[in-house]
C-alpha cells in the first residue's frame, strides 16, 4: 500500500461514509492525538521489524515511545497527542502536539476527519484526529517527551493474527492488543489503530470505544 493520491482519497471517502460518536459525558477532560499517514523511512528499529535505511512509498503511521520520565504512561506505545488547551479546538490540539512532541508542523487543511472519541480510564475523552502527513515527512523526537519515533507500516496493521484479545476481571470486554514486528500494542491506542483499518482502509464501521485498557493503561 503506497503513500499516494490514491490512499488518501480512499481515507477520505471513508471517512466521509463514516459516522462518528463522540463522548456523551460533558464532565470528562477532552484530549486529542494525531494519527498520521506517512511514508516508511529511516528510524528506530523493532524487534522482528526492521525498518528501511532508505525512503520508501510504502504507507505506514507515525507512533512513539514515551519518554520513561513522564509522569503518566511512561515508556507506553502512543500517538502524538495531549489535553486540550483553554478554548482550543480538537484539530488544533492533535496538530500542535504533533509539533511539540516529534517536531512536524501541518496545516488544517492536512485533516481528512476524526474517528470515535475513546474514554481513558484516566478520565479523558480522546479524539482521533486523522492526518494526512505525505511522502518524505522529516520527524525528530522531543526528548522531553517522547523516546524514540516509529514509522509503522501499514501492512503490520493487517495482520491476520491482528486484532488479538485478552480477558480480563476489569471488565466484561476484552483488552485489544494490535501485534507490530515481535511486540505488542495495547488500548487505548491499539483501539485507535484498529478502528483507523477498519474504517480508513477497509470501509468498516466498526467501534472499538468499547474495547478495555491494561491496567498499566489506567494511570
Amino acid at each position: 500500500m503506497q503513500c499516494d493520491d490514491v490512499l488518501r482519497r480512499r481515507i477520505v471517502e471513508n471517512l466521509n461514509n463514516f459516522t462518528v460518536r463522540p463522548a456523551s459525558d460533558a464532565r470528562l477532560r477532552r484530549a486529542a492525538v494525531a494519527i498520521t499517514i506517512t511514508d516508511v523511512g529511516p528510524g528506530a528499529a523493532l524487534p522482528g521489524l526492521e525498518d528501511s535505511l532508505e525512503w520508501s512509498d510504502e504507507a505506514a503511521l507515525i507512533l512513539t515511545r514515551r519518554s520513561a520520565h513522564l509522569r503518566h504512561h511512561p515508556g507506553q506505545w502512543a500517538f502524538p497527542g495531549g489535553r486540550v488547551d483553554g478554548d482550543e479546538t480538537l484539530v488544533a490540539t492533535a496538530l500542535r502536539e504533533m509539533h511539540e512532541e516529534v517536531d512536524v508542523a501541518l496545516e488544517e487543511d492536512r485533516v481528512l476527519g476524526v474517528l470515535d472519541d475513546f474514554v481513558t480510564r484516566s478520565g479523558f475523552a480522546m479524539t482521533p484526529v486523522i492526518v494526512w502527513g505525505g511522502p518524505h515527512l522529516q520527524a525528530s523526537p522531543n526528548p522531553d517527551e517522547v523516546a524514540s519515533i516509529h514509522r509503522i507500516p501499514l501492512r503490520e496493521f493487517l495482520r491476520a493474527d491482528a486484532p488479538r484479545f485478552m480477558q480480563t476481571d476489569t471488565s466484561e470486554h476484552p483488552i485489544l492488543r494490535m501485534p507490530v514486528g515481535d511486540d505488542w500494542i495495547a488500548a487505548p491506542t491499539a483501539a485507535l489503530i484498529y478502528q483507523f483499518r477498519e474504517v480508513c482502509l477497509q470501509g468498516q464501521s466498526t467501534r472499538v470505544a468499547h474495547y478495555e485498557q491494561p491496567e498499566f493503561a489506567w494511570r
